[in-house]
């Protein structure tokens, strides 16, 4: 059960009076709840000590950057994604309520503010004829290593530049770039079906095959500002290309950090195989390895991403729950939606890589919602550097970050969010 304080509780604990406890709470800092039959709010203790470290750490530039940097204070403000309370919610709306009933081009659609039947008509884009050499040239190569070269061969730039103002021209660009993202995947050509249909059918697999990859899709769509999701958002504050966007979103998505445990959770399960699992894995964590694939940093009860996508395919897999069951007890986290996916895949025996595609087919969409988003902002996303090497004769120690702003304040503008005025300040400069 969470933990809560009282009003008189928070305030101590943040050494502030309740006025000021009031003002953290109209300022968006701190969520104040209703006290159950007791008239007075309450405060989850964990807010409480979030924003406590906040304080502590006052203005030095190094610890907020740090902070917000790891999983910290937010950075940017978004009206995609929200992920508070374990739960995931796509501009509002529950996205395991979404993943039972919506395609991926319901919620392209929701995602990107757009009419589903403008984005995704019955035209479908045209591939350049070079696609099918490629296709020959990257022969059995898995989509973490052709998925990304064949993606920029394949797109173009003009339907999403920042030039093109028409609404509609610019939705049906995005939808094209899924379609041609799909394509590349699957190493078809364009078509304008639903996006798992043309899973479906080309991997060979049947309806209920299809609905657990409509699923994935859907569960992958966006994460918030995850490393490749940020990496999109930096190229849109360029004024580049939706299509740049999703390149970038492929690139940030290929790291053994984010998509691509994908792989390393492929590799586990080969290297565990189906006897003395837990040997094995005690194994790996005495000699400093890991087990990728355990636990998410914003779901300390579980990934419910995962969770949704077990609760299909493990019920047909004993000795699967028992593996998980296992990495759970000796880690104390339980499966991400990496994992997950890479369970989906051997269940549906989809081609190896095929895990990581559909985690980037999903997030396409997210990418171009967040290079949308950023669109609206005038700003380049601009950050500074906390130096921390060896300091030139002459420039004054302590001058910093802060103090460069002042000095050269006038060749940008500052786009502060509450709680984190360094990280968030933005240059119009180079």
């Amino acid at each position: 059960m969470a933990n809560y304080l009282n009003s008189a509780e928070a305030a101590a604990r943040l050494g502030v009076s309740r006025q000021t406890l009031y003002a953290y709470v109209s300022r968006g800092l701190l969520r104040a709840e209703h006290g159950g039959k007791q008239r007075e709010s309450r405060y989850l203790a964990a807010d409480v000590e979030r924003l406590a470290g906040q304080r502590a750490r006052g203005r030095k530039p190094k610890e907020v950057a740090k902070a917000a940097l790891n999983w910290g204070t937010p950075v940017l403000e978004s009206g995609i994604t929200l992920i508070e309370a374990g739960q995931l919610f796509y501009r509002g709306v529950n996205a395991l309520d979404l993943a039972n009933s919506a395609s991926l081009e319901e919620v392209a659609a929701l995602l990107w503010q757009c009419d589903e039947r403008t984005a995704f008509g019955d035209r479908a884009p045209t591939a350049p004829a070079v696609l099918r050499t490629l296709f020959k040239h990257y022969g059995d190569q898995r989509a973490e290593q052709a998925l990304l070269p064949l993606f920029t061969v394949a797109s173009e730039d003009a339907p999403t530049a920042i030039w093109q103002q028409s609404a509609d021209r610019q939705a049906e660009g995005c939808g094209d770039l899924v379609r041609i993202l799909a394509a590349c995947l699957l190493r078809t050509q364009p078509d304008t079906s639903p996006i798992h249909m043309q899973c479906a059918r080309a991997w060979g697999v049947g309806r209920a095959g299809a609905e657990l990859i409509r699923m994935a899709l859907v569960l992958c769509a966006d994460h918030e500002l995850n490393a490749s999701s940020f990496t999109g958002r930096c190229i849109a504050s360029t004024n580049a290309s939706l299509r740049a966007v999703v390149i970038g979103g492929l690139a940030g998505l290929s790291g053994g950090r984010h998509g691509a445990t994908t792989a390393r959770g492929e590799a586990l399960w080969d290297e565990l195989g189906s006897k003395d699992v837990e040997r094995k894995m005690r194994d790996r964590l005495s000699r400093g390895d890991d087990l990728p694939g355990f636990g998410h940093p914003l779901y300390p009860d579980g990934d419910v991403r995962a969770g949704l996508l077990l609760s299909r395919v493990l019920p047909r897999h004993p000795q699967w729950r028992a593996m998980f069951d296992t990495g759970s007890s000796l880690v104390g986290e339980k499966p991400s939606v990496d994992l997950a996916l890479v369970a989906l895949r051997r269940h549906l025996r989809l081609p190896v890589g095929a895990a990581f595609g559909l985690f980037a087919l999903g997030r396409s969409i997210g990418w171009i919602a967040h290079g949308l988003e950023q669109r609206e902002h005038p700003d380049l996303i601009r950050p500074r550097a906390v130096y921390t090497g060896i300091r030139p004769a002459g420039i004054e120690v302590g001058a910093g970050q802060l103090g460069a702003r002042r000095r050269f304040g006038k060749r940008g503008a500052q786009h502060v969010v509450p709680g984190n005025d360094v990280l968030a300040t933005f240059f119009k400069g180079r």
